[in-house]
């Protein structure tokens, strides 16, 4: 049995115009099979539906090359946009030139596994009560709703392993698996590129993360490309916004006290952005922390000059495992996440409503936008922190009576932790348990629009 191709554009050369091509890789530059995208740019094929997490971001080597060289027809992202990041896509989506799919990270490889599985469809808890559920079927099960969600076959697969053989068995390494085995299961054809090609047998029956069943072809990795910064969320940690003339608590304050609340041997998902924060003053307490990408028991690499490119959280952060951690796919990783087994899941958000609503993804009238992960989270039942600050950066309020901005999930926030003030849900209201210091409640209520209580003996933050 012979896989082997010489060159990634050997590989690719049959690719249809037309066709459906799934590409695994992890944020803006993790783990992307870079070569065979490179080499699907220049094999030209045209008209494609391109499906991915998202298409990276900040380099000629990562899927986003495949819009700019108008080849992409239609896109199914969890990620299409990103605060800050402008990208092609998002431009050629706005302008109508590309159509559009968003699907949550988790229901996205559930669909890509259900493929390969030769499931037709299932339903699922995800997206009930948001812009995403319109036009799907809707069933209760028990007490809860859930939405009809189908499988996900695609044409060609491109994705990225460490080892390879002849017969297609791939290896993955460190929390870098993600996508791939689940992407190449829902496709006819599958090409994986990987950094060492050995002989059958070196790869133990155990260490094969992908069987070659479902490896069509293999390809070595012919260029190397440098690292992500892996800094999402952890940028301008220290500075203070300041209210009625007064200085809130820091970013990093603000984190800090988010992991004080948290239990000893917890298991918690930290968000991107400013949940990533927590996770620096978590080392050395025994809270184990969660990454979608297929983390469990990991801290925040902060000496990145010692970094190793196939550890990394859901955030694009390099890691370091703990001892007792473990490193998986995301599939896995959501089993672990929608079965509800997280003690606590910490996200950031545009807004929360006074019943719970929470909204994270998009910003009204924008095109796309960046579900991620959020919305599995948030639809587990597990105990949900909104860490976010007061208002946004015009001044607006961030805790609102009702929602302007697309759900994440309906009432689904336990406790909102802000740079003023930490809010309990409590039969049904917010009640301000603790405020910064030199705040009144008159203050607080004043900037806070939604039907809050404020608790009797309130806690110093």
């Amino acid at each position: 049995m012979q896989k082997l191709f010489d060159s990634p554009a050997a590989a690719l050369a049959d690719v249809a115009d037309g066709s459906s091509v799934a590409i695994a890789g992890f944020g803006v530059g993790h783990s992307y099979p870079n070569s065979l995208v490179i080499a699907l740019r220049d094999q030209g094929a045209r008209g494609l539906c391109i499906v991915a997490n998202s298409l990276g971001a900040g380099g000629d080597f990562r899927p986003q090359i495949l819009v700019q060289n108008d080849q992409v027809k239609r896109l199914v992202l969890s990620f299409s946009s990103r605060p800050g990041l402008p990208s092609p896509e998002e431009a050629k989506v706005a302008a109508g030139e590309i159509e559009l799919e968003l699907v949550p990270q988790g229901i996205l490889v559930e669909r890509m596994r259900a493929a390969g599985a030769g499931l037709p469809a299932f339903y699922s808890p995800v997206t009930v009560g948001t812009p995403l559920q319109a036009g799907k079927e809707v069933r209760s099960f028990g007490d809860r709703s859930f939405v009809l969600e189908h499988a996900l076959p695609v044409d060609v697969a491109l994705i990225r392993g460490y080892r390879a053989d002849r017969f297609g068995n791939v290896e993955f390494r460190g929390s870098s698996a993600h996508f791939h085995a689940s992407f190449a299961k829902a496709a006819k054809l599958a090409v994986v590129e990987v950094e060492e090609i050995v002989e059958p047998g070196v790869i133990a029956p155990e260490r094969v993360g992908l069987p070659g069943i479902f490896v069509s072809r293999v390809v070595h990795t012919t260029t190397t490309y440098p690292a992500p910064k892996g800094l999402m969320g952890r940028r301008a940690a220290d500075s203070n916004r300041e209210y009625f003339g007064k200085p809130a608590l820091s970013r990093s304050e603000m984190a800090q006290r988010v992991a004080a609340m948290l239990p000893d041997d917890a298991y918690v998902n930290l968000g991107s952005g400013l949940p990533t924060l927590v996770a620096g003053h978590t080392q050395g307490k025994t809270i184990i922390l969660h990454a979608e990408n297929g983390a469990l028991g990991y801290d925040l690499l902060e000496d990145t000059t010692d970094l190793d490119v196939d550890f990394f959280d859901a955030a694009g952060n390099f890691i370091r495992m703990r001892p007792g951690g473990a490193v998986f796919d995301s599939v896995v990783s959501f089993e672990v996440a929608r079965s509800g087994r997280l003690s606590a899941i910490v996200l950031g958000a545009y807004q929360v409503s006074a019943q719970g609503d929470l909204a994270n993804w998009a910003l009204p009238g924008q095109i796309g936008g960046g579900i991620g992960g959020a919305m599995d989270l948030a639809a587990s039942g597990s105990h949900v922190i909104a860490l976010m600050e007061h208002c946004d950066s015009k001044g607006n309020p961030k805790l609102v009576q009702t929602c302007s901005c697309p759900l994440t999930a309906p009432a689904c926030v336990d406790v909102v932790v802000t740079d003023l003030a930490v809010l309990e849900r409590i039969d049904g209201r917010f009640v301000v348990t603790a405020l910064v210091e030199g705040f009144t409640r008159d203050e607080i209520q004043s900037i806070t629009p939604m039907k809050i209580d404020f608790a009797d003996q309130i806690r110093a933050m």
